[in-house]
């Protein structure tokens, strides 16, 4: 078992990336969007698909969750 200070090491730098890799995606589909004008055949099912990635990323900023956040992740994502 790894301790606290151990955890945040390990896993800092990994978890840092995909953080970045999220906002680098909701960047390129804001920029998408404004170069299509703001107008895409897909919205309804684009913007369920974000709603659903915003919630995740308040899910996962609770600093005292109810439930795992691993596990209230996969309810969220199952109703995709």
């Amino acid at each position: 078992m790894l301790t606290p200070a151990q955890v945040a090491e390990t896993y800092f730098l990994e978890s840092r990336h995909q953080l970045l890799e999220i906002a680098a995606y909701l960047d390129r589909y804001d920029a998408a969007v404004a170069r299509s004008g703001g107008s895409n055949g897909q919205a309804a099912a684009d913007e369920k698909k974000l709603a659903l990635l915003r919630r995740a990323l308040e899910i996962v900023a609770e600093q005292q969750p109810a439930t795992e956040r691993t596990v209230a992740l996969l309810e969220l994502f199952a109703t995709l």
